[in-house]
Formats: structure tokens, sequence, C-alpha cells
């Protein structure tokens, strides 16, 4: 199978596994309700980069909020979610190059995470304050706070996991093959 189609197949995927991870388990609070998709975005931008993890993100987050009645919070989530997998696999890339260490990767996915989960609270934050006014965006930073830790632990657990599994090991190996390849030509420069 072709880069590009595999890309693209494997983009459809997460797009449904966010959906699902947002849409099934979810606890409703009074402005919007805590879920398990960020999980899945961060391994959106994780496996498949910046670019196609974050089109898997926002399109499968944002359906979510289709599906779950949340329509208000559609158009913030198209922006948030994929900003979140872009930045997870960006700052990622950058500390993995940095650190250099096979056995640290979990401390790149964990900073990153924690980037990206920042982006989620900061982001939401702001639009909630359109929404809502500073009072009421600040009702909801604890669930997403709460969200987003819980997000960043089972994230990085996950992508440990699957890294260790030997059938679904190439999904991570791709995005870690195209940091490897520009350290080699850096060096060759």
């Amino acid at each position: 199978m072709k880069t590009v189609t595999k890309r693209i197949v494997f983009s459809a995927l997460f797009a449904a596994l966010c959906c699902i991870a947002t849409s099934v388990f979810i606890i409703p609070m009074p402005y919007g309700y805590f879920n398990m998709g960020d999980v899945f975005v961060l391994l959106a931008g994780w496996c498949l980069g910046p670019v196609y993890g974050a089109v898997a993100a926002a399109l499968g987050c944002a359906l979510a909020d289709i599906i779950g009645g949340y329509v208000i919070y559609m158009p913030a989530t198209l922006v948030i979610k994929g900003c979140m997998a872009a930045v997870a696999y960006a700052i990622a890339a950058l500390l993995k190059k940095a650190i250099r260490k096979n056995g640290l990767d979990f401390v790149a996915r964990g900073v990153s995470a924690l980037c990206a989960e920042f982006l989620m609270v900061f982001g939401y934050f702001l639009y909630e304050t359109v929404l809502y006014g500073i009072a009421g965006a600040a009702a909801t930073i604890v669930g997403n706070v709460l969200q987003g830790c819980f997000g960043l632990v089972c994230g990085v657990i996950l992508a440990t996991v699957l890294r260790s599994i030997r059938p679904v090991k190439f999904l991570f190996l791709e995005s870690d093959r195209n940091i490897v390849q520009k350290k080699q030509n850096e060096a060759q420069k």
C-alpha cells in the first residue's frame, strides 16, 4: 500500500477512534462534558504527524460534538483538537531529538501531552469566555484540567504499551523514522 493511501486510511481510523472515545465515555458537566477523546487526539498526533494527525483529531472530535448535541462547541473543538495533535507531535519530535535516548520516549510524550492539554484548557477557556463570560468560563477550568490529566496519563501509557506490541509498533516507527532521517541529514551537512 502506498504511503499516502496508508496515511489517509490511518487518519480515518484515528478520526473514528477520536469520535468513539469522545462520544461513548461521557460524563456531562454544566458546560460541556468530560470524555476520553484526548487520549486518541494525542495518539493521532504522535502516530500520524502534525498534518494527518491534526485532521483526524479535529474531524473525529468535532463529529462527536455534533453527534452528542454539543454543536455549539464544534467550531472550537475543530480548531483546538487539531492544534493539540499538531503540538503533541511537534514537541515530542523536538524533545526526542534533544534527548536522543530510546528509553526516555515517554518523557518526550509526557511533556508534549502536557503542552497539548494546556492548549486545550486555555483554548476552551477563551471560547467559553465568549459564550458565557469570564465567570462561566472559569467554572469549566477544573473539568477541563481533569480531562487533560486523564488524557495525558492514559495517552502516554497507551503509547508506551502500543510501542512494545510488535504488530502495532509500526505506527510509531514511521514517525520515529522521520526524526532519525532528519538527524542523519543534519549530520551529513
